[in-house]
């Protein structure tokens, strides 16, 4: 028997192991070596290749080298992105998960490019799982709120709590069944709330479609949720990609649907109802057939058909979005580009690019809207009658004569529709009703638009690329026919170049309105039509411009003076690069601001953008040579803020700080930080600083836009649980003047922003706000005011304002008294804002750590 206590033999392979650890420990020590060699060359791509090599060999090492890599492997990845190697930034980011599968950083970084690259899906998985691993994670929190308005957009938690919409729909499936619909598809089943009901109802088969991974996913939760896995068969797919026997077993009985949206036809349920009627479903009854055929034997639609209904409407606040209604900005003549329109036209010209209609809600419109006319039919559609579906885009145009009732300015057709869900159940769209629904807002581009009692319009209502188009032709006054389309000229977008030859042109030779017009989006119209903003700002640069003048005189007496550099990085089309131009070119009445003293630089990219800066420049006497093109002069457009020159610095720079929709713009403090670099002593940043204010409010509203509200299941279905993961609590593109809510106090401070000296800015604060109104508190409204410089801004909540407001839902609604105290912690992590509230008990006025919001006085 061997000797227990004998030392074992020293084998040869153990020696051989010996040597390979240390031939391994050798070539993970020569592979980080390496690695960190070529990140101090900036060979960014070797050192990720290290690094690999010496993590696969030496995973205990993972933790040590954990910075290093994620540095190596975001610099490479971009590197890749610019290059256009999308599929290996991909496999380089596969390669990183394999080693570091938890790290929430990595997994964040990942969803961010496949965002950018438009994989919405996808990115919200890794947004998810990132906050899954670490849920104080701040990117992947503001990541995720941004995508998940993508993937389930809010009108999903609208209709939710839309309890009668609920109803109705349940009731209209339960008949269907209950007189022999034995087999239903669900179409864009969404949470898959009617296949439930029809399965609830007693339907043999229930099948049901969904073309959104995330909503697919959801669904799929929801059904098992509520113990139907099994009973309902759920495809990932577009209908019109379902065939049988491949994805259902036969034809079915009954298809159930709710693609529609506000103008009914925009998401494609014609196409996808012919489709269904010769490919999906059994055929419909024949009317003239005795005896009547069985209910399982044949095939019907829910909804069963509409009415579409409309009206002509005045409302500023959509003329402001689409039209050019202001004739000069900032001292600028903006008559020298014709025209300015939207892209939403429905005119028989109109280029692919323009769209028939957008969409509002007309109860909640600032300042609210005026019915020119008596509400009209435009359409009856039965959706059980597939001659009719496929005869639609086909028919002729219908001419409608709407009499004027009240005298105004016709600014759009405001359309809605009755929903025929079965012969007893119906859901109105319309702007009167409480629903969820929007209204089809159809807006007039004519500058031939005022009408008068006793006028007609003459409406033509069609359907072409399976939209619904109204488009008001005409107006009839005193028997005489005006045509509204053949006062629009020809907008000019397609050869910008040989336009704007032809446009300078023009101006040298002829004192008329040029006959051509531009497009520029909504929101650069709302843009343009802000005088009071311009005007602000053209006040706070001649006041720049005097300073630095006088400045330079001091320095330079017996030389020419330096030229002024100003850039303009604001997103989409202004015009502020070239007011400041002008205040080169005008000698003002002190006589301070002589010409040539100012190079301004755009960094609009668009031709047509460009084309309309040069226009108005030469319609404005402002010489060509002092506006340029900034994009034109750097490399890297992601690299917008360089020196203009080597030896030279900026004099002002103006950021595009807040979002249309009433948010921060990402990395704006940090482009704010390297713009601060980049000026000259005495130079500026527009604007220099930004304070936001907010108030306590209380809205049902926000709450049902925001969440599946209440404990009670939706229909005796349990969903709210897997849609409410999508919750996000920043709402934004709110209009606080219509919103429905109670103010339960007054406006204060909530947090400003020094763009002129970034470091003295915080993360946090914490602010006392006294209740002046008794309620409950379910969110906190804000907006900002943008200082330009110490005597001028703007508000963001002004009756001018081009910016929409925001608000944070609270995660549990706060009840208060008149008279109590709620602290609010505020936290701005980048762009994104958070803020709780709770109520202070007893808190003294002492209290160093707190402090006591003032309310905001009609000055601010």
């Amino acid at each position: 028997m061997p000797n227990a206590t004998t030392r074992p033999k020293r084998t040869r392979r153990h020696r051989r192991a010996q040597r390979e650890d240390a031939v391994r420990n050798e070539l993970v020590s020569r592979s980080l070596e390496s690695a960190q060699q070529c990140l101090f060359s900036q060979d960014y791509g070797t050192a990720f290749v290290h690094y690999l090599l010496a993590l696969n060999l030496a995973p205990a090492l993972k933790d040590f080298a954990n910075e290093s890599f994620r540095f190596t492997l975001f610099k490479w990845a971009d590197e890749l992105d610019s290059l256009g190697r999308i599929q290996d930034l991909f496999n380089c980011y596969e390669q990183a998960m394999e080693l570091f599968p938890v790290d929430e950083v990595i997994v964040n970084s990942m969803g961010e490019h496949l965002f950018r690259m438009g994989f919405r899906d996808e990115a919200a998985g890794h947004f998810y799982k990132a906050l899954k691993l670490r849920p104080d994670f701040p990117e992947a929190k503001e990541n995720f709120y941004r995508v998940a308005n993508w993937l389930v957009e809010r009108w999903h938690f609208l209709m939710l709590n839309d309890h009668g919409r609920n109803h109705k729909y349940q009731l209209a499936v339960k008949k269907a069944v209950e007189e022999g619909c034995s087999s239903v598809l669900d179409i864009g089943t969404g949470t898959g709330i009617l296949g439930m009901c029809a399965k609830m109802a007693g339907a043999a088969e229930v099948y049901a479609c969904e073309l959104s991974k995330t909503m697919y996913e959801l669904a799929c939760e929801v059904l098992s949720a509520n113990g139907m896995a099994d009973s309902i068969k759920i495809v990932h797919l577009k209908s019109l990609d379902m065939k049988i026997p491949k994805d259902i077993p036969n034809r079915v009985s009954l298809v159930v649907t709710e693609t529609v949206d506000a103008g009914l036809f925009g998401e494609g349920i014609i196409e996808t109802l012919i489709h269904a009627w010769k490919h999906l479903l059994l055929p419909p009854p024949n009317m003239h057939q005795q005896p009547l055929s069985s209910p399982s034997q044949t095939g019907r639609v829910i909804p069963a058909g509409a009415t579409v209904f409309g009206v002509a409407v005045q409302c500023r606040e959509i003329r402001r979005h689409h039209r050019l209604c202001a004739s000069s900005v900032g001292g600028l003549d903006l008559s020298a580009v014709g025209q300015i329109f939207s892209p939403v036209s429905c005119l028989a010209d109109a280029e692919d690019s323009t769209e028939p209609y957008t969409t509002e809600r007309l109860s909640r419109l600032r300042g609210g809207y005026i019915q020119l006319t008596q509400p009209f039919t435009a359409l009856d559609i039965d959706f059980n009658n597939v001659q009719e579906l496929e005869g639609l885009c086909s028919r002729e145009v219908v001419q409608l004569r709407l009499c004027v009732t009240q005298e105004g300015v016709l600014d759009a057709l405001a359309v809605w529709f009755q929903l025929h869900l079965d012969q007893d159940n119906h859901l109105s769209t319309g702007p009167q009703e409480d629903t969820c629904w929007e209204q089809a807002i159809y807006p007039i581009q004519s500058p031939f638009n005022t009408v008068k009692c006793g006028d007609e319009i003459l409406v033509e209502v069609s359907c072409k690329d399976s939209y619904l188009r109204l488009c008001c032709a005409a107006i009839i006054r005193d028997g005489n026919t005006f045509r509204m389309d053949s006062v629009t000229p020809k907008i000019l977008t397609a050869n910008p170049e040989a336009e704007l030859c032809s446009a300078l042109a023009g101006l040298q030779t002829s004192q008329q309105k040029p006959s051509y017009a531009f497009m520029l989006e909504s929101t650069e119209i709302a843009l343009l039509n802000n005088t009071a903003y311009h005007i602000s700002f053209q006040r706070a640069m001649s006041k720049l411009l005097v300073s630095l003048k006088s400045t330079r005189r001091s320095q330079q007496s017996d030389t020419e003076l330096d030229p002024i550099y100003v850039l303009d990085v604001s997103e989409g089309f202004s015009v502020l690069s070239l007011i400041a131009a002008q205040l080169g070119f005008d000698s003002g009445e002190d006589k301070q601001i002589g010409p040539g003293t100012v190079q301004a630089y755009s960094s609009v990219e668009k031709e047509h953008h460009q084309t309309m800066l040069r226009l108005l420049a030469k319609g404005n006497g402002v010489l060509e040579s002092t506006l340029e093109f900034w994009l034109s002069h750097v490399e890297d457009d992601s690299a917008v803020l360089q020196r203009p020159a080597t030896e030279k610095l900026w004099s002002a720079i103006i950021l595009d700080c807040i979002e249309t929709c009433g948010l921060i713009r990402q990395k704006m403090l940090e482009k704010a930080t390297l713009a601060r670099c980049l000026l000259e002593d005495g130079g500026q940043i527009f604007p220099e600083r930004i304070v936001i204010h907010g108030m306590l409010v209380e809205s049902d509203t926000l709450l049902r836009e925001s969440a599946v509200q209440g404990t009670e299941p939706t229909l005796g279905f349990n969903i709210a649980p897997f849609i409410n993961q999508f919750t996000v609590p920043v709402h934004v593109f709110l209009d606080l003047s219509t919103l429905e809510c109670t103010h339960l106090s007054e406006a204060v401070e909530l947090f400003a922003l020094d763009l002129m000296n970034t470091t003295v800015n915080y993360t946090d604060r914490e602010v006392k706000v006294r209740v002046k109104t008794s309620g409950k508190v379910t969110a906190v409204a804000f907006w900002y005011q943008i200082h330009l410089d110490s005597e001028q801004s703007v508000s963001t909540f002004s009756e001018d304002s081009h910016w929409k407001q925001a608000a944070v839902v609270l995660q549990q609604p706060l009840t208060v008294s008149r008279g109590e105290w709620v602290k609010l912690s505020i936290q701005l992590h980048k762009s994104s804002i958070s803020i709780t509230a709770v109520k202070e008990e007893g808190l003294g006025a002492d209290d160093d750590d707190i402090r006591e919001a003032e309310p905001m006085t009609s000055d601010s």
